[in-house]
């Protein structure tokens, strides 16, 4: 059985295509134009051991609002393709990742239920480079959520570094994807009393 998925979602303010094997390797080949973003994109990649290829074209003159959010909507639809009826993994998982001052807490419930819980530290810097509103992050999540249909709950409780803040999120929710898609061998059919997710 494979497990990957692949969107193209078109608008009159982007192009996007995403393509994911969440039993890759964490080969990763993004370009959305917003070079941080495509820096936490290649975290997510990488620590979920997913195969991820993003390519993004969007109205970068008006700003990264659109660019952002319309990768994001595709790369929750793109997962949840890949997963399939989802027979057989885990379902649910945690990951705790430091990054130097930081702490990012993600859990996570493939629950087929769209559900975001997003807690950061209050003050954070408004911009990380010159194209990354920190106010996205929570609103990629949201967008990924709510096309994944996961119930999602991210809890940064300390840190001062915005990069750090963010980067770790990513981080987190990697690690937790990886091991609630992950197969366990005493899981028989979908992880679930109602027999769907």
């Amino acid at each position: 059985m494979t497990r990957k998925g692949r969107v193209e979602r078109g608008t009159g303010e982007t192009q996007v295509l995403v393509e994911i094997d969440l039993d890759g390797t964490g080969r990763v080949d993004v370009a959305t134009g917003v070079g941080f973003f495509d820096h936490m994109l290649a975290q997510l990649g990488k620590h979920g051991s997913f195969d991820l290829t993003v390519k993004t074209t969007g109205d970068l003159h008006i700003d990264s609002h659109h660019t952002i959010e319309d990768t994001a909507i595709a790369l929750g639809a793109a997962f949840r393709e890949a997963l399939g009826d989802k027979s057989g993994i885990r379902r649910f998982a945690d990951a705790s990742i430091p990054l130097d001052e930081a702490l990012a807490q993600v859990t996570v419930d493939v629950s087929g239920r769209p559900y975001l819980v997003h807690v950061e530290p209050d003050g954070m810097a408004p911009m990380i480079g010159p194209e990354y509103d920190t106010t996205m992050t929570r609103h990629v999540f949201e967008s990924f959520v709510s096309n994944a249909r996961v119930a999602l709950h991210v809890h940064v409780p300390y840190g001062r570094n915005a990069h750090h803040i963010v980067e770790a999120q990513f981080k987190a929710l990697a690690r937790a994807l990886r091991d609630a898609v992950a197969f366990d061998p005493k899981v028989h059919g979908i992880p679930s009393t109602k027999g769907a997710l």
